[in-house]
């Protein structure tokens, strides 16, 4: 960005109201990241799956792609198989000379700002009005981090999923709006560079942030008919990039069994995902309308105010709302489209794309329009609303579809979205497509209703955090793992136990958990995990053999030492022992 910014000269200073508004992003981002500095916990869930690749790539030397699994026989993970942002975290560990753990603990603090600062930018540049962009970065943080209570997803920002829906999606939309208002090919040149990076480190994603963008380019012509030129350009340039990534990624994306699913595995996955989905056949199914509106009061609003985006037709924030919408919700919810779109990203995946929706913007400005109708009686309004919605939508956030939320207000959004498309084109066409009041007002308007949320996501900020794990491995074994087994060397151990040993210790493993390893021919979990299960009952040494497994780790179960016994009656050597783990040499 440098050459291009000494090419372009001094313009002069930034308005005041931008110099503001970063800096207190910037500020509230350094709260933020303090805070959640104290609820970290441990490393848990996926986390382990991508601290093992962290600290492959910190400890070995002569890498491949494939060395940086945790399987030395098995095959890439297509969502992470070219290892861009853990290569960015591993780079941060050994620049700071500090163990991959900290990394992964403590990273979300150090890019809480910047999120703040790209949420900012991103409603900025849409709306063009710097009180909006605040606005709109509230909503953001409001809707991820507060409405989950105890930090939301903010806590994970350092996982390729988080921070590609939180930093680099957001810098995305920005670059496309900004190449959209100026077309400058320098900005179009950062735009392609955004989508390689998007389409490395969470390939799906880049997919699912094009559909919003699509729609705004098909919206903002049959609207307005304008920026048809810009928006495919942009489009363009983003999507060379992505299609690249892609056309390298296939050949990966063909081994994984839930991409075109045999008839078993469809099954199995509607068996899994049963509590998003409405089922009528295994050929005919679709999201359940509950699972767009599950995130609670905010989510619930931005979705009943779609339909106002076409009062202010004329603007490209309108667009991104109207077409954003519909462009996402039709394929998520009609029974046609889903199971294509499932078998192309898998189902795993097609679930997700509900969430591209634009709520913040979505909310920002119906805003806006309320206030043009509203005048000053929008604040009162907004705070009633706030409270009745979170009181009465608090959000399902659970790893499965408990309650959802409201069906109705899905059902709104999108046929409201369609319908406004028409309403817009006609509006426009008599000129009258401006009823809105963007500024300060709309802003405290937005900030009004999204106070019950924040009241209830720091009452809960401690809540769920997490300091045990009972499956963690013993300081000793780690310790005896990094320092007296070889690096590369292959242990063998039950599941739980084989997913810490990837992540602490810069060796290969046998088998994980099936849901944290990538369902290839090559990685073939569940017959790996069948195979932990009967050396566990036999003791059989001919399994771990298979593997080429140089090394045993077994956890003694009281009172008796379980299948380390058998182990070593059929002559493994015992070479470490804590009172917790046993480790036997092959």
């Amino acid at each position: 960005a440098v050459p291009f910014a000494w090419r372009r000269g001094v313009r002069g200073p930034a308005h005041p109201e931008v110099l503001r508004g970063g800096w207190m992003a910037a500020l509230a981002g350094i709260g933020l990241g303090a805070a959640l500095w104290g609820i970290e916990g441990i490393v848990q869930g996926d986390a382990p799956f991508h601290l093992g690749r962290i600290r492959k790539l910190d400890d070995l030397g002569s890498l491949s792609l494939r060395a940086v699994d945790e399987f030395k026989d098995g095959g890439l993970h297509p969502g992470y198989a070219f290892p861009l942002w853990h290569g960015w975290l591993a780079l941060v560990a050994k620049l700071a000379h500090v163990d991959p753990t900290l990394v992964v603990l403590h990273e979300p603090s150090v890019l809480a700002p910047l999120a703040l600062l790209l949420a900012l930018e991103m409603g900025r540049v849409v709306f063009k009005s710097t009180w909006l962009g605040l606005a709109t970065m509230l909503a953001q943080v409001s809707l991820i981090a507060l409405a989950p209570g105890g930090g939301g997803a903010y806590t994970s920002l350092e996982l390729p999923g988080t921070v590609a829906r939180q930093l680099l999606i957001p810098a995305t939309v920005t670059l496309f709006f900004r190449y959209v208002r100026g077309g400058e090919w320098p900005v179009a040149l950062t735009l392609a560079a955004a989508g390689m990076d998007l389409a490395f480190v969470h390939p799906t994603y880049a997919l699912f942030v094009a559909m919003p963008l699509v729609g705004f380019g098909l919206a903002r012509l049959l609207v307005a008919r304008v920026d048809a030129r810009r928006s495919g350009v942009g489009l363009a340039a983003f999507g060379v990039s992505v299609v690249l990534v892609f056309a390298w990624l296939d050949p990966i994306v063909a081994e994984t069994r839930s991409h075109n699913p045999a008839e078993s595995e469809l099954l199995r996955g509607l068996h899994h995902y049963a509590s998003d989905l409405i089922v009528p056949s295994h050929n005919s199914y679709h999201l359940a309308p509950g699972v767009v509106a599950r995130t609670g009061a905010i989510a619930v609003a931005a979705l009943v105010l779609v339909p106002l985006a076409a009062l202010a037709g004329r603007r490209r924030w309108s667009a991104f709302v109207l077409g954003g919408t519909a462009l996402v919700l039709v394929p998520e919810l009609w029974w046609l489209v889903f199971p294509h779109f499932s078998d192309l990203v898998s189902l795993s995946q097609s679930r997700r794309a509900a969430g591209f929706v634009p709520f913040a913007i979505a909310l920002v400005g119906g805003a806006t329009v309320l206030t043009r109708l509203l005048r000053v009686l929008v604040l009162p309004a907004a705070l009633a609303a706030g409270i009745v919605l979170q009181h009465r939508f608090p959000g399902d956030f659970g790893l499965h579809l408990q309650h959802g939320g409201p069906e109705i207000v899905t059902w709104i959004a999108l046929w409201g979205a369609l319908a406004g498309l028409v309403v817009a084109a006609v509006l426009v066409w008599r000129r009258w497509a401006r009823f809105e009041r963007p500024g300060p007002l709309a802003a405290l308007a937005t900030l009004l209703f999204l106070l019950p949320v924040a009241v209830h996501g720091f009452g809960q900020w401690h809540t769920g955090v997490t300091t045990r794990d009972r499956y963690a491995l013993t300081p000793g074994l780690v310790r005896y793992l990094r320092h007296d087994v070889p690096e590369r060397s292959i242990v063998f151990s039950d599941l739980q136990t084989s997913y810490r040993i990837s992540a602490y210790a810069p060796v290969y493993v046998a088998a994980g958990p099936p849901t944290h390893v990538a369902d290839t021919r090559a990685n073939n979990p569940y017959a790996r995990a069948a195979s932990v299960k009967e050396f566990l009952s036999t003791g059989d040494l001919a399994i771990p053999r298979r593997y080429h497994a140089g090394w045993i780790v077994l956890r003694i179960k009281a009172p008796t030492l379980g299948p380390a016994s058998l182990v070593q009656a059929r002559g493994a050597r015992l070479v470490y022992s804590d009172g917790t783990f046993v480790v036997f040499r092959l």
